[in-house]
């Protein structure tokens, strides 16, 4: 992955960022940061925001555009929202919602077998079903916090075309993941791309 990728890489995956912090992790300078990054502004990939601090200047963080997320490939998007939209016509909503509950059902036994029982300790589980959503696409990572849970982060949604055309498709993504997980958490969602959130996060407490 060169330099370029890299930057854009990590707008996606970590969020807003300035020339220097991406500068720091990548340790660039902070002009050649900026060169790379007006180059990819020029391409209409990455645009920025000054966001005002306690003190002193606004700093300059850099944020993807459409154009920059869409180099993260959404699995066939055209041809995804195309059939759903023959699948309405043939079948009506309840043949979309039999397609939808196939999906669902498929998804979770994938997942309880890659996850384990509950003899499996809560970190290793959740790290494992992160690791089948990342083969999904989803850029899956988890985040141990502070207070001892954990958060389940989707930097990417592969089927965003489709769940935009129909919603249901990441309706039971919560109630998939509580059941795969077990009784001795709870998951939440506290962020939702479909609800205007950069990515999708899961936050799981144990019980």
């Amino acid at each position: 992955m060169n330099t370029a990728d890299q930057i854009l890489f990590l707008l996606k995956t970590r969020g807003p960022k300035t020339a220097q912090q991406l500068a720091e992790i990548l340790d660039l300078t902070s002009m050649g940061t900026r060169r790379h990054l007006e180059a990819a502004q020029e391409k209409g990939l990455v645009h920025y925001a000054d966001v005002a601090e306690k003190v002193g200047r606004p700093s300059r963080r850099w944020l993807l555009t459409e154009a920059g997320h869409a180099r993260f490939p959404d699995r066939h998007a055209d041809l995804t929202v195309q059939l759903i939209d023959q699948v309405r016509q043939l079948f009506g909503d309840a043949g979309m919602d039999k397609l939808i509950t196939s999906r669902e059902v498929a998804s979770e036994a994938f997942y309880r077998e890659t996850v384990g029982d509950a003899a499996t300790p809560l970190p290793q589980r959740v790290a494992a079903l992160a690791q089948a959503r990342d083969g999904e696409g989803y850029m899956a990572e988890v985040e141990a916090l502070p207070d001892g849970s954990l958060l389940l982060v989707e930097n990417h949604c592969p089927i965003c075309a489709a769940a935009r055309a129909c919603q249901n498709f990441c309706r039971s993504e919560l109630e998939v993941f509580q059941r795969v997980l077990g009784p001795d958490c709870n998951v939440e969602r506290t962020e939702h791309q479909l609800a205007g959130s950069r990515r999708c996060a899961y936050r799981i407490v144990p019980a």
